[in-house]
């Protein structure tokens, strides 16, 4: 066991295979640390709603991820853990599956996996975040599938040029605001991907096609008593029977179901520029309902219409020589398309997107480190000019990142 258990960690460290009793382990893992160095929204102070610091100049442990997988001929399983202190220190499961393919070895014809798994839609989920020469994905994907992961059972595989995964999934991934990795209702998300992709001297592409169909849960309400409410109208301290008032109860709600779905596509078209290193293309676009998680969560209960979101995002990178990198993405989301508000007798649209600009320099040491410098500039419609009238609000930040691995 101690030969073990030295094996084991010299493996991690040095990120090499080891194989004991038939089963070979493959480890790897890496850490990515923020500094952020400027925020325009960043306020010395506490938000008075959840106690929560409202200063964003801060250095914050992004991600700490350790991955082992274990596989012997056609069976294996994965797990990886997350640790973080964007909301305090914690320690998380990320990824847990166990999975069947074949063949063994190369690009599986096929591959069935059950357990909590990166969701197959688009192509930002399912980017890792060592593999993302962005910080963070585009809003469009941290909205509609904030985490990236979620519990449920994938098959998957590929021949010659097209690539396919479809999964039944519980529908609430692990990062979203209100019951994260559970499952509150019996219906399961019905999710996939289909790609063609190739590979050139010169150009190499990866084009596909994503679709959702799902439902989703607004919780009911338990009944409530009638009170009686002591207003001081007059601020004098004594009880008046005008300053009394009866508030009644009100009735159980039951819980319900909606439909919700999304249908999706991408584009990666790389280009080998001579001298300088990869030129990649990437955009994406995906149209929902009722389907945001992650900035402001769908409910068309309890607003009595369906609700539209729409985003998109385009991004150019080039490769430099020596590992340097340069990019511009810019994205656009929309949480409610059919947005609106009363203007006097007049009902107007109401725009809520939220669009950001974001430009990065990086340079890496082959897959040991990497260091990334990127500016945002983003706007929302979420703003409140004096008069009470909507605005657009406007923000910048830059962000200092440093990354390492094996």
């Amino acid at each position: 066991m101690t030969w073990l258990a030295l094996t084991l960690a010299s493996s991690v460290i040095a990120a090499e295979p080891v194989t004991w009793n038939g089963v070979r382990f493959d480890f790897g893992g890496y850490a990515q640390i923020d500094g952020v160095l400027t925020d325009a929204a960043s306020v010395d102070e506490l938000d008075p709603a959840t106690g929560q610091p409202l200063n964003q100049v801060a250095i914050v442990l992004k991600r700490a991820r350790v991955r082992v997988e274990a596989t012997r001929w056609i069976f294996g399983a994965q797990l990886e853990l997350d640790a973080n202190t964007i909301a305090g220190p914690q320690l998380r499961l990320l990824d847990a599956e166990a999975f069947v393919r074949w063949p063994a070895e190369g690009e599986p014809l096929v591959k069935l996996s059950a357990g909590l798994m990166r969701i197959p839609f688009g192509a930002d989920v399912r980017l890792d975040g060592r593999d993302r020469p962005f910080l963070e994905p585009a809003t469009l994907a941290s909205a509609l599938f904030p985490g990236n992961f979620d519990l449920g059972l994938q098959l998957a595989g590929g021949w010659k040029h097209l690539r396919w995964q479809v999964a039944a999934m519980n529908g609430e991934p692990v990062g979203q605001r209100a019951l994260p990795a559970a499952d509150p209702n019996a219906a399961k998300d019905v999710v996939g991907r289909l790609s063609a992709v190739g590979q050139g001297s010169v150009v190499s592409f990866d084009v596909g096609a994503s679709a959702l169909t799902g439902t989703g849960f607004h919780p009911g309400t338990p009944s409530t008593k009638g009170r009686l409410v002591w207003v001081d109208a007059n601020e004098d301290g004594l009880v008046q029977l005008s300053e009394l008032q009866v508030i009644g109860g009100l009735p159980a709600t039951a819980s319900q179901n909606f439909d919700r779905f999304a249908l999706g596509a991408d584009a990666r078209v790389t280009v080998d520029v001579p001298r300088l290193g990869a030129l990649e293309l990437r955009g994406e676009f995906a149209w929902a309902k009722n389907l945001d998680r992650g900035l402001v969560p769908a409910d068309p209960i309890a607003s009595s219409r369906p609700i539209r979101e729409l985003g998109w995002s385009a991004s150019l990178t080039q490769a430099l020589p020596w590992g340097f990198l340069l990019g511009v993405r810019h994205d656009r989301y929309d949480p409610d398309a059919d947005a609106f508000e009363f203007k006097g007798a007049s009902r107007v649209p109401l725009s809520q997107t939220v669009a950001t600009t974001s430009i990065v320099a990086s340079w890496r040491w082959e897959r040991t480190a990497r260091v990334m410098l990127q500016f945002d500039r983003q706007t929302n419609a979420f703003g409140r000019a004096a008069d009470g009238s909507p605005t657009t609000l406007g923000g910048t930040r830059l962000t200092l990142r440093l990354e390492a691995g094996w």
